[in-house]
């Protein structure tokens, strides 16, 4: 697709004021949407959506009531929603089981895997109703796999299943859903991790089959194409843009990863 595929196209981006959510808007922008950068974080939102020339609202997407509000606004002001990336999630520390806080394990629940229901429901309706449009929900790789993360993996898995039960419910009424997965991305969450030395980028690199973590803009790359036409027949699909981490997570039991050639 050229640069100008959004075409002034409307869509909204969850999460939208840093990391991931707001590289995807970034790249979105760029190519022609007309973006709303969505976030708890007013003022992070408000801030990106300057540098982007694109707009913010403030959106806690565990309250159904306001983010119905929300999305009516849109609307109302700057015309029919033709993309959603739920993408507003929150990463959880990664205590054992039995030392993980009930209180805790609840709040990831709330937004990751509710909150990203009550905004693809609020997006998807409005679309069905116009028989077009695109949602894409941000997942993980840990969706896939084993991790120590109790909360936050079983809610990617979960938000990755349901993207595909909203494609089987709306694809005949012109509404694609679909997911992506990121890998291990040097987002502000990772990044903080490593400095904190609780993760070391060299490991996180040398699992991968490219042997190194994910650009942000590559998990942006990817949601543009999948609510682009040139993916006018994909929808229901989980694509894990992980630099390969999980083609070669098992090769371990194989000496490793193949060096270069």
């Amino acid at each position: 697709m050229t640069r100008d595929e959004g075409r002034g196209r409307v869509a909204l981006v969850t999460g939208a004021g840093s990391g991931i959510g707001l590289a995807t808007a970034g790249v979105l922008a760029a190519r022609g949407w007309r973006v709303v950068l969505a976030d708890l974080n007013i003022a992070a939102a408000r801030a990106a959506a300057e540098t982007l020339g694109a707009e913010a609202v403030a959106l806690d997407v565990t309250d159904a009531a306001a983010t119905e509000a929300v999305f009516a606004d849109v609307e109302a002001r700057l015309g029919p929603l033709e993309a959603l990336v739920a993408n507003a999630g929150l990463i959880q520390p990664g205590d054992p089981p039995e030392r993980l806080a009930l209180e805790e394990f609840d709040r990831v629940i709330a937004v990751n895997l509710r909150g990203v229901y009550v905004s693809c429901v609020a997006a998807g309706r409005r679309m069905a109703a116009r028989g077009r449009g695109g949602i894409v929900v941000t997942g993980s790789i840990t969706a896939s796999r084993t991790a120590p993360l109790h909360a936050y993996a079983p809610s990617k898995a979960a938000a990755v299943h349901m993207a595909a039960c909203l494609a089987a419910e709306w694809g005949r009424s012109g509404v694609r859903v679909n997911a992506v997965s990121p890998g291990y991305v040097a987002t502000p969450p990772v990044q903080a991790a490593i400095e904190r030395g609780l993760r070391d980028p060299a490991l996180l690199a040398e699992a991968s089959a490219l042997g190194r973590m994910v650009r942000p803009e590559e998990i942006g790359a990817a949601v543009a194409f999948l609510l682009s036409e040139d993916a006018a027949a994909i929808t229901g699909i989980n694509l894990p843009v992980d630099a390969g981490w999980l083609a070669g997570a098992h090769l371990a039991t194989y000496g490793g990863l193949r060096p270069a050639r």
